[in-house]
């Protein structure tokens, strides 16, 4: 007799799709056959479990079942069905064949075999080669079919963007995926992890998680392919007489001799300091520490021109 798909799955009978689902998930990670090789019995559990997360996610079937019209394997509650001719037979979760059925409830009874074949998509029964439905001088064996992938989005600052990491992801059931992030990943990048899909059915593979990346812009830093731009902020006398500075990056800190004379627009570069053998592209910007300083104004309003002609002539 087969199990009782709540008790298999380890659930009440007033759980939730969502229960269910998380349920079946955490139990289907452990029994797996690509965790357990060779492990038959494993295998079996396996199986039973696919088989009762099918029939208590079909509303339907769950409600028939609740209600006493189908058993724990998906058979009808007919005290009439004779065995040798109609109705479904065979142990465990899956185990269904057709075998001819005759009578006003053939129709019918053809329909439920394809439903469960479809759903179920395994033998249960001690049998091997997968469901098989016969009639018709013929034996079809149930394809194999990948499972569906899932797309996640993170989103990460510049900084983790250039040093890499890792991330981690909670699914809408309630675990958790572990992500490398490769040094260097770019906005819009797709990161691959196989397996972490939904469930193949009649033996076909796990689909993947797709994860999407999503790199915040950053005030000052940008990309230039492999090279690293950044707009930096220097002080008036700074950009007059020239200093070696400290530039903080997300990767450890730089120096940068700033030459006397420095304007806002020019591009001082840095070789091999951008990321696989790409620069690092300083743009100084000359910036007042506190534009309303008393002694700043008051050195303004003193000061005389230095140099002679219109700043503005390269306008023209």
């Amino acid at each position: 007799m087969a199990k009782d798909p709540y008790t298999l799955l380890g659930v009440s009978k007033t759980a939730s799709d969502a229960d269910i689902r998380k349920a079946y998930r955490a139990l289907a990670k452990k029994l797996h056959p690509d965790v357990n090789p060779g492990d038959d019995a494993a295998a079996n559990r396996f199986k039973e479990i696919s088989a009762a997360y099918t029939l208590l996610t079909d509303k339907k079937l769950r409600a028939q079942y609740d209600s006493g019209q189908v058993d724990a394997s998906g058979q009808q509650q007919n005290p009439y069905a004779r065995a040798s001719s109609g109705g479904f037979h065979g142990e465990g979760f899956g185990g269904f064949e057709r075998a001819g059925f005759g009578g006003g409830m053939a129709g019918g009874q053809d329909d439920m075999a394809d439903l469960f074949s479809s759903l179920f998509g395994m033998n249960m029964g001690g049998q091997t080669g997968g469901p098989r439905r016969q009639g018709y001088g013929r034996t079809q064996r149930a394809q194999p079919k990948n499972g569906a992938d899932i797309r996640y989005k993170i989103s990460m600052s510049f900084a983790e963007a250039l040093k890499g990491g890792k991330k981690r992801i909670k699914t809408k059931d309630g675990d958790a995926l572990n992500v490398a992030i490769p040094e260097g990943v770019v906005d819009g990048a797709v990161l691959r992890l196989r397996g972490r899909g939904h469930a193949g059915v009649n033996g076909g593979r796990a689909g993947d998680a797709k994860v999407e990346i999503s790199v915040k812009p950053h005030k000052y830093f940008s990309r230039d392919g492999q090279n690293i731009r950044l707009i930096l902020p220097i002080t008036l006398k700074e950009a007059v007489l020239g200093a070696k500075v400290k530039v903080p990056m997300p990767r450890g800190t730089v120096s940068l001799n700033i030459p006397a004379g420095t304007n806002s627009g020019t591009t001082l570069r840095l070789k091999g300091k951008g990321l696989e053998g790409g620069d690092l592209l300083i743009s100084p910007q000359i910036t007042l520490i506190d534009p309303k300083d008393p002694s700043l104004i008051s050195w303004a309003e003193a000061a005389d021109e230095v140099g002679s002609g219109d700043i503005r002539d390269v306008l023209s």
